[in-house]
């Protein structure tokens, strides 16, 4: 029995790190069906009316005290900043590029972060898995074929995206010694929800008829599949899969980018962003292997 329930929270990881990639290519319908603005808005706000019930269903517990709270409205205000970089990159670049690049890159920001701000101590090994994922980085930059070229438009939104995303996760850290992981969540949509709320006004988010069934539908799965259902098969599967192996499932995201993007779009796969990606992937297994040591 211990073994057939430790199989589905490793099956529920691998289907929320899947849905988080089909995201990017949903995500990009959904903004060339309305704008970056009104899209990033109602994506939190199906996701906050689905999570409601979740949590009842799930019983889960809500709790948390002051400091709790302000790291929560500061992390709902980061996921705003990250929502609107998300829609606009995936108005002007790939999604399957996008949800590679975000999600490789990211951890590799998150560590300097930490280093920087927080004062992490850092050990030869990590120094070593630092390097190997910045070389990732680099790489799926194009930085080895094309030099600067890639500051353009498009990437620049995915690379301010990663950078948002990597504070959120410092934030997150500090967060979760002072309150519950659905409580959390259900700040972080609210504060997300009404920021990005302000700045889709000026669009008429209210305006139903003014963006079509395609943007609806597509919005509608964001907001309660990568969104509420992959949330909450995270947090109940990254317990019982351990946290030491989380960082890993992360890679499964681009898979899902990929391919879905692959199919809807019918976007080229480059050799750089696979190179790039199995780097990126090289060093986050790096990074695990001494933390699970530890």
């Amino acid at each position: 029995m211990k073994k057939e329930s430790h199989l589905l929270y490793f099956i529920g990881m691998i289907v929320a790190m899947l849905l988080w990639g089909v995201a990017w290519t949903a995500g990009k319908v959904a903004a060339h069906h309305s704008n970056a603005e009104v899209a990033a808005f109602w994506r939190y706000a199906f996701s906050l009316i689905s999570i409601i019930p979740l949590i009842w269903v799930m019983k889960s517990p809500l709790r948390s005290d002051r400091r709790g709270m302000i790291y929560m409205i500061a992390a709902g205000l980061l996921t705003s900043v990250f929502n609107y970089f998300f829609f606009a990159g995936l108005l002007h670049g790939q999604a399957g590029y996008g949800g590679t690049l975000v999600t490789s890159i990211s951890p590799i920001i998150t560590y300097i972060l930490s280093i920087a701000l927080l004062g992490l101590r850092i050990s030869t090994k990590e120094i070593i898995a630092l390097s190997v994922g910045m070389a990732g980085a680099l790489v799926l930059l194009n930085v080895p074929t094309q030099g600067w070229a890639f500051l353009t438009l498009e990437n620049s939104y995915f690379v301010a995206a990663a950078f948002v995303w990597a504070l959120v996760t410092i934030v997150s850290q500090k967060a979760s010694k002072h309150t519950t992981p659905m409580l959390y969540t259900t700040v972080v949509f609210a504060v997300a929800m009404t920021t990005n709320l302000l700045f889709a006004l000026p669009y008429h988010p209210f305006d139903f008829t003014r963006y079509d069934t395609t943007f609806w539908w597509t919005i509608l799965f964001i907001g309660i599949f990568p969104g509420t259902l992959s949330t909450a098969l995270f947090f109940a599967s990254a317990g019982k899969v351990g946290a030491h192996r989380t960082g890993v499932f992360m890679f499964l995201v681009p898979i899902g980018a990929i391919v879905s993007s692959i199919f809807v779009y019918g976007e080229r796969v480059e050799l750089s962003t696979l190179i790039g990606c199995v780097l990126a992937f090289a060093a986050v297994i790096l990074f695990n292997i001494k933390t699970s040591k530890k």
